[in-house]
């Protein structure tokens, strides 16, 4: 089995983004999305290593990467991945959520950086309900200093419509969150670390906010990937660049959600679908039997 190792890229203004990697041919970044690090695609990653050489970076503000810095937003975001491409040489890219936000925005002003692009999900406002609904909540809690109850704010905010978990009523979550979070295990702490820093993710998906249009301009393959199970407000988005960008193809994975892509989810079939689009420049994916999630 081919072993992880870690490297790093210095982004413009100097902070240090981390990243594993694993695997050996053609360069695939996966980048994840909020209360994420690179740990939650190291199965994805996996299931792909055979075909290409995997590059995970940790999105600034957690794991092996630096501090968000006082003056964060989409500049910060396009920098880092852009250091990341130039270092690796990567010329393709997975990215998820809020990463995928970061992507669209690094391929719209460097789109000689990428040969394609595959997004899952990016939660764009596009009109009412939106993926900012839940942030005046968090945003309350993380004031407080209530790590748990700001974890449920998020998790209630952009959770599945068919998840029975974070369906259950706040006060039993809260709880749950909070002896969850009391543990001295290394997930607990990696959690509590992560829990803060949906901020970031909240001030990129409000500077994207009304700017799908501005998207049309990428030229580039992009596989926009949703499940079946996830957000209303996620398939409005996809709907809306899917509308906007030129050389768009649209998948559907069926009996999955907003975390297909984690560990927790259903890593091998997004792998699959990624490692067909990822295979040569010029395929098509969108067959029926690809929709349907086989």
């Amino acid at each position: 089995m081919t072993q992880w190792s870690i490297d790093r890229a210095t982004s413009r203004d100097g902070t240090v983004i981390g990243y594993r990697q694993i695997g050996g041919g053609p360069g695939l970044v996966l980048l994840p999305g909020a209360m994420q690090s690179s740990l939650n695609f190291t199965r994805l990653a996996t299931f792909l290593a055979g075909n290409f050489t995997l590059y995970l970076p940790d999105r600034r503000g957690r794991g092996l990467s630096g501090p968000p810095g006082a003056d964060y937003g989409i500049d910060s975001e396009v920098d880092d991945l852009s250091a990341v491409l130039a270092q690796t040489g990567a010329r393709d890219i997975f990215a998820l959520s809020s990463g995928a936000i970061a992507t669209l925005w690094t391929a719209l002003r460097h789109p000689q950086a990428f040969d394609r692009i595959a997004l899952y999900e990016p939660p764009v406002p596009v009109g009412s309900p939106s993926p900012l609904d839940f942030a005046p909540r968090y945003e309350a809690d993380l004031a407080a200093g209530d790590i748990a109850a700001a974890m449920v704010s998020a998790m209630k905010g952009t959770g599945d419509r068919r998840d029975w978990f974070t369906n259950l009523p706040r006060p039993l979550l809260t709880l749950m969150m909070r002896m969850a979070l009391r543990g001295a295990g290394e997930e607990a702490a990696l959690i509590r670390a992560l829990v803060p820093t949906v901020h970031y993710d909240i001030r990129l998906v409000a500077a994207t906010a009304g700017q799908a249009q501005r998207f049309g301009a990428i030229r580039l393959p992009v596989l926009l990937m949703g499940g079946d199970n996830s957000n209303p407000y996620l398939g409005v988005a996809l709907d809306a660049l899917q509308r906007a960008l030129p050389q768009a193809e649209r998948m559907e994975l069926k009996a999955i959600g907003h975390m297909a892509a984690d560990n927790v989810g259903k890593p091998r079939l997004v792998a699959n679908a990624l490692g067909r689009f990822f295979a040569s420049p010029g395929e098509n994916l969108a067959k029926p039997d690809h929709l349907m999630g086989r």
